[in-house]
């Protein structure tokens, strides 16, 4: 599991993604989200506002295996 640091009080899934290079655009970000790859705490999750907290967990499930990210705000 990867820890990502953001700035509090939380992060958007779609920014996280891109703030941790596990998509390089906002638009690659949308897509992985609304292709139902992306997980956040154990449930597919399909919004791209959805708020993130910390230690808050997101997995992508990308055709060679899934990765795990914990996002860590700095309070």
């Amino acid at each position: 599991m990867i820890e990502i640091e953001a700035a509090p009080p939380f992060i958007k899934l779609e920014q996280f993604l891109k703030f941790a290079n596990i998509a390089e655009t906002g638009g690659m970000a949308k897509m992985m989200i609304l292709d139902g790859i992306v997980e956040v705490n154990g449930e597919v999750c399909m919004m791209r506002g959805k708020k993130l907290y910390n230690n808050d967990t997101v997995s992508v499930n990308f055709d060679e295996g899934t990765e795990e990210f914990i996002c860590k705000i700095n309070e």
